[in-house]
């Protein structure tokens, strides 16, 4: 009876460990693929009404979004044109908005919006791929320069995005 408990409870955590698979400990399930590649995320958000042009930023984003796949990953980041999982697109908007007002009707408040569009291709697995707007934001005082909040703000929506893109492309949840 002894030898019976004791298999089981060696039996008990090997079990519990084997249903874990081929997740780990980020949340992101990549499957059978071992490659990706992040094409250069071309910067076109003066074609939006509204919007300007911030050079560097599709520079900064392409490098932020190929962090964020690199150390939430297994995978190794290739620009070959062979990957096993692609990702490309463009920043569509980046857009400063007054977001709440004063009592003499001036903004107290600035928000700036940055839109990224994502076409993402899994070469490993059906109907993985999309092609998908991802957006967030960054609220600041209005009597703030853009300039003295820009890397902070940057950071922050670069992030949200970038976690966004991840999670629809590999949380697979």
């Amino acid at each position: 009876m002894k030898k019976h408990i004791f298999f089981y409870i060696l039996l008990l955590p090997i079990l519990l460990l084997n249903g874990c698979g081929i997740y780990n400990f980020t949340g992101g399930n990549v499957g059978t693929a071992t490659t990706f590649q992040v094409n250069y995320f071309q910067n076109y958000a003066t074609q939006s009404p509204g919007s300007t042009f911030e050079p560097g930023m599709d520079r900064d984003f392409t490098l932020a979004l190929q962090d964020r796949i690199l150390n939430q990953t297994s995978l190794d980041l290739i620009n070959n044109g062979n990957a096993d999982l692609l990702y490309e697109g463009e920043i569509t908007e980046y857009r400063i908005s007054p977001m709440t007002a004063t009592a003499q009707q001036t903004a107290a408040q600035n928000r700036l919006s940055v839109r990224v569009k994502c076409r993402f291709y899994n070469n490993t697995k059906e109907d993985a791929d999309f092609d998908q707007s991802f957006s967030f934001f960054f609220d600041y005082p209005a009597d703030a320069q853009l300039s003295a909040i820009k890397s902070e703000a940057h950071e922050i929506i670069f992030e949200r995005i970038t976690q966004d893109i991840f999670n629809a492309s590999l949380a697979d949840w």
